[in-house]
């Protein structure tokens, strides 16, 4: 192969190949050798499916075969024939094969149907009309003159003229160094893929390093300019077409027919109008209601006001008739009768009636439905609100054994599912209400806002009291626990119950050991919450404490307890917030203690200057006895 007919074979497959991606866009399908891809036929298919619309049938998605090949590749050239198009001396062989020469006439001739046959300018043929269409556009430009699809287009003036011509916005024509050919090209090309989405088919070295770049190349990305500036042709088309319609428009014979064209059918317009009116019907909802009001609404600002405008127009046309039959001094034209304009008034008469009783059946609907919504929540939300009294005064009016009241509790509880579902009617009757604007209602006080939140307050109450009442059960029965300890480990285990449902997860679990000072490994900790939890998703605070019992019996007396004060302090007679918290003492323990704790009186660190200390010593004398407190930190200090 020569080395000429080697570059524009090489700059064809490019070219075409970017071609083909920027179509199988559209099924994400992307090919990388033209050549190669194309054996089996089935982007071939692809293609062919896109560019024509439509499916092509069966045909084998993972040929294997030769034969499969074949098979695939003559669906795609029989379609290619069935619309009309001629191809010779092309095979499935051909493709199969990966006979580069074959291959891109077959893809260019594709071009020429699918891409560039439209291109019509003035009646020339494709090429002859994309080059007039070229020709045109640049003519302004005395640097541009385009002969050919070849050498015209190597400085990239062309492109740039194209770009000025049709899109100013984009780029400055005038300043751009004329002799720069690949900086003008690159801009161009850029533009053109950036702004105005044209595809990259071609690369400046292409087109600006060759003598005669290659024709077809060329065709086919001018070709996607053609198109994206197509619309501005169509537009110029268009006026002209109108104007051209508007010249022939001015026969007395044309402007009667229009007249009694125009008449007949805003005649036959309201007639259905009030016909519509007559049969509609409504649902009893407001949904229905609104969309039949806001029906009416647009009929009102679009339909009548065009037939108020096509009336006074006929009114118009009308007079013009008789006056430019009169100025030729033609017989007078008389419309048919049912055509007339005493018809028309008629006809007008009996729609403005129909409409003012439209809208008086429309809004007496609106007002009906707003009012039985009203009474509908009301009675809902008023029984709701005794229901929820009923409990609240239930709850509240407990006393006695621990166990009775835990039995009722849990009776209470119980009885609140019915409300949550009550609650969801009320909450669909709301919304049916905000969908109605209601805004107000007479016949209650309550919103569905309050019923929410008082059925969450007494649902609180009833878990709250629940938890408490088991809490107590347990507690009860911890004999071997000293107050001081029991108050500790249900403080914690309340702090880390963060959703008051008596239980702790095992993270919480593990942040609540952490908080007690008890830290272990994840494998461990995941061990002890599987045994504490009986292989449960969660520890209940019996559980929890008798787990704590275990862990902490014989080691929570008062020593133990001062002697960890003096670890929080580090020796020190005295401690701060700070110590506590770099200790991980739960918020709440820490006010506790801040509130119980007296002020320490004595010497302090250097560190500890602007902090509030505290004096644990004389804290821990009320449960150690007279000097017991004072003999651990004298004997402890440093």
């Amino acid at each position: 192969m020569a080395p000429l007919e080697q570059q524009w074979v090489k700059v064809q497959q490019k070219t075409f190949t970017k071609w083909l991606n920027s179509k199988l866009k559209a099924r994400e399908v992307e090919i990388s050798d033209l050549i190669t891809d194309l054996s089996d036929g089935i982007i071939l298919i692809h293609l062919l499916e896109i560019l024509g619309n439509e499916s092509l049938g069966r045909y084998a998605s993972r040929p294997k075969l030769r034969v499969q090949k074949f098979e695939n590749v003559n669906k795609s050239l029989d379609f290619i024939r069935g619309k009309g198009i001629q191809m010779t001396n092309i095979g499935a062989e051909d493709v199969v094969d990966g006979n580069s020469k074959i291959i891109l006439g077959l893809i260019w001739t594709l071009i020429l149907r699918f891409t560039i046959s439209d291109i019509n300018e003035e009646g020339l043929s494709a090429k002859e009309g994309l080059l007039l269409w070229c020709q045109r556009k640049t003519a302004c430009y005395d640097e541009v003159e385009v002969r050919d699809f070849s050498s015209s287009w190597n400085d990239g003036l062309a492109f740039c003229a194209l770009l000025d011509i049709h899109r100013p916005d984009l780029i400055d024509y005038d300043s751009l160094d004329k002799n720069d050919h690949r900086g003008n090209m690159q801009l161009a090309f850029d533009i053109a893929s950036k702004e105005i989405g044209i595809p990259d088919l071609l690369d400046v070295e292409d087109v600006c390093d060759v003598a005669k770049p290659d024709e077809r190349s060329l065709m086919t990305y001018i070709a996607y300019w053609f198109h994206a500036f197509s619309q501005m042709e169509r537009v110029e088309n268009a006026g002209r077409r109108v104007e051209k319609f508007v010249q022939n428009m001015n026969g007395a014979w044309e402007m009667q027919n229009n007249f009694e064209k125009r008449m007949r059918d805003l005649l036959q317009q309201i007639a259905e109008q009030q016909q519509q009116w007559e049969e509609a019907e409504f649902d009893g909802t407001y949904a229905d209601a609104r969309a039949q009001s806001a029906e009416f609404t647009k009929y009102k600002r679009n339909a009548k006001r065009k037939w108020v405008a096509e009336k006074s127009d006929l009114v118009g046309l009308l007079g013009n008739i008789k006056t430019k039959l009169a100025t030729y001094q033609l017989r007078p034209y008389q419309p048919p009768p049912e055509l007339s304009l005493e018809a028309l008034e008629r006809a007008w008469a009996a729609l403005m009636k129909a409409e003012r009783h439209r809208s008086q059946i429309i809004n007496e609907t609106i007002r009906d439905i707003k009012d039985k919504l009203r009474r509908t929540f009301a009675d809902k939300a008023n029984d709701f609100a005794i229901a929820l009294n009923t409990l609240s005064v239930s709850i509240s009016g407990l006393e006695g054994d621990v166990e009775d009241q835990l039995k009722h509790t849990t009776q209470i509880s119980k009885s609140l599912q019915p409300l949550d579902e009550y609650l969801q009617i009320i909450a669909t009757i709301d919304e049916q209400c905000e969908e109605a604007n209601i805004e107000e209602n007479d016949f209650t006080t309550y919103t569905y806002d309050e019923l929410e939140y008082e059925l969450g307050l007494v649902k609180s109450s009833v878990s709250k009291k629940l938890a408490f009442l088991e809490n107590q059960m347990v507690a009860r029965n911890m004999t071997n626990l000293t107050p001081i300890q029991l108050e500790e480990f249900e403080s914690v285990f309340r702090h880390f119950d963060k959703d008051v449902s008596n239980s702790l997860q095992e993270l919480e679990f593990s942040a609540a050991l952490a908080s007690l000072g008890l830290v272990y490994d994840p494998e461990e900790m995941n061990g002890k919450f599987r045994e504490t939890s009986g292989g449960r998703d969660y520890v209940t605070f019996e559980q929890f404490i008798r787990f704590m019992v275990d862990e902490t019996e014989d080691q929570n007396t008062a020593e133990q307890v001062f002697e960890s004060f003096k670890e929080v302090a580090d020796g020190k007679p005295y401690v701060t917030e700070l110590d506590l918290r770099h200790s991980l003492v739960p918020d709440e323990i820490i006010e506790d203690l801040i509130k119980s704790m007296p002020d320490h009186k004595g010497p302090d660190m250097q560190e500890d200057r602007n902090m509030s200390k505290y004096d644990y010593i004389s804290y821990m004398e009320r449960y150690m006895g007279g000097t017991g407190a004072n003999g651990h930190v004298n004997g402890g200090q440093r």
